[in-house]
């Protein structure tokens, strides 16, 4: 395998338990860079994926947890350690987005109850504090590390109705980004969130792929097209770029204009 700007890296990477998934695409582009990959998720899928990894050649350790549970992410970041020595990237990718008809119904603030909203922090952000807090002593210890953590333009940037607790969330990683970048900007370590737009991951609903059709460039995301952003943030040839969110959604939060199209001239 060629040399890759992450050649001689490891990167524990979250959420990894579908092939056609953000996830899944930064660990394959992460392969192609050289890295090793240690990955995570709650499913068993997770170890599927590590499978289909190593068929391209690439060098994969797999690990299940409950990442809002800290004894469990505690438990597979020493896993990850003992097998790969180091972690020197980090990319908290794991969360959760309930859409398609299988879904259960939206709820606006005022009808939502606690587990619902303890439920939505707690996937989307808390797991992203546990994960971080158990790797970035050792980024520290080694005077170096990347993180990069996958928001969403929902929440930061724009809003979806009836899914206030998803937005708090997705905009809280972009506080807890902010915050531990400055913590850590003088220790080698550079800490960046991403924030996608629609994206297509073959599970997607219709209303979702009709939103990503009308977006200025008229398509939702693919995967690897978020992959290959997070891969340049997680890279040494990024050297001077943290605390920063860097919206990905084929610019559908620059159109201001949202009234008939025969109107817009």
């Amino acid at each position: 395998m060629c040399s890759g700007r992450l050649e001689g890296k490891v990167a524990f990477i979250t959420g990894v338990a579908k092939p056609n998934s953000i996830g899944f695409a930064t660990a394959s582009v992460f392969g192609q860079e050289g890295a090793a990959l240690a990955i995570a998720d709650i499913s068993d899928k997770t170890h599927d994926c590590a499978e289909a990894l190593r068929g391209l050649g690439y060098e994969v350790s797999s690990h299940t947890a409950d990442l809002t549970k800290s004894d469990q992410v505690r438990r597979v970041v020493a896993e990850a350690l003992t097998h790969h020595g180091c972690v020197d990237v980090l990319v908290n990718n794991a969360g959760l987005a309930v859409a398609g008809p299988s879904r259960p119904p939206y709820r606006n603030l005022a009808d939502m109850d606690v587990a619902k909203w303890d439920f939505g922090i707690a996937i989307n952000l808390s797991s992203q504090f546990l994960v971080t807090r158990s790797i970035v002593g050792h980024m520290i210890e080694r005077g170096y590390g990347r993180i990069v953590n996958v928001s969403s333009t929902t929440g930061p940037v724009l809003a979806c109705r009836g899914q206030a607790e998803y937005c708090a969330a997705k905009a809280g990683v972009l506080g807890l980004t902010r915050g531990l970048a400055l913590e850590v900007a003088g220790q080698g370590i550079l800490v960046n969130a991403v924030a996608p737009g629609w994206v297509d991951t073959g599970g997607s609903s219709a209303r979702g792929l009709a939103a990503g059709s009308a977006t200025p460039l008229k398509r939702a995301a693919q995967p690897i097209e978020i992959a290959r952003l997070i891969a340049f943030l997680a890279s040494a040839e990024n050297t001077y770029m943290t605390g920063q969110l860097i919206v990905i959604d084929g610019g559908n939060g620059i159109d201001e204009y949202h009234g008939p199209k025969e109107l817009d001239r």
